[in-house]
């Protein structure tokens, strides 16, 4: 079985801006789960089009839950392959991205669509699908299920990333709102409460112990 995800988002920007803004993207403050990017093969066609292949190293967040059924040898990172076709002809840039590390265990394939949104010729429509899988027996589903809720956050911070470029690109920085520092504040004191807990946890199993063997 397998995950399957089918998303059309607009930017307010032209084809030709956002064409631009795809090879600009990486930093930004939406893109910290991205470590490094790499180009492995770049060519023009006979007929105008740009081919290219990239390696890219991301972060490779797993549940907590998973963590005892997962080699200890996962590393922390994740390789994952993009190939791009840019056809300036049609105004399309297609993109093919897969990842390569730990697929047996979870697959992510997603193609992306980039072209002139038909309602507006001054605004650019992507289209993009995703299929999530695993083989790992009995517990396949749940990853697959956490697969699809991590690709979706991904493809917010995908379009909050591409809108600041833009932005950056056409003279200015959009300023962060007033609910995405809250959340960000929110969230870290989260994180700090978890890991003090999971820190108490500890403490107390290895004060437990002792007292067994006094």
């Amino acid at each position: 079985m397998v995950k399957y995800f089918l998303g059309l988002s607009v930017l307010k920007s032209s084809w030709d801006q956002v064409f631009v803004a795809f090879w600009q993207r990486y930093p930004n403050p939406y893109s910290k789960h991205v470590l490094t990017e790499d180009i492995l093969f770049r060519e023009v066609t006979p007929d105008n089009r740009l081919i290219s292949r990239r390696l890219l190293t991301k972060t490779n967040r797993v549940p907590r839950w998973t963590e005892k059924y997962l080699p200890s040898n996962m590393g922390r990172s994740a390789y994952v392959i993009e190939d791009s076709i840019v056809d300036p002809q049609s105004r399309t840039l297609t993109t093919f991205t897969w990842n390569i590390s730990h697929a047996r265990y979870m697959a992510v394939e997603e193609r992306c669509v980039y072209g002139v949104n038909p309602d507006n010729n001054s605004w650019t429509e992507i289209k993009r699908e995703a299929w999530i899988s695993s083989n790992l027996f009995g517990l396949s589903r749940a990853l697959q299920e956490f697969g699809l809720a991590r690709f979706k956050s991904s493809v917010t911070k995908t379009m909050k990333g591409f809108e600041f470029i833009l932005a950056k690109m056409q003279g200015g920085t959009p300023s962060r709102t007033l609910a995405e520092t809250a959340k960000e504040a929110t969230d870290k004191v989260k994180e700090t409460a978890l890991a003090a807990t999971e820190k108490a946890k500890d403490l107390a199993c290895h004060a437990q112990k002792k007292q067994q063997y006094v």
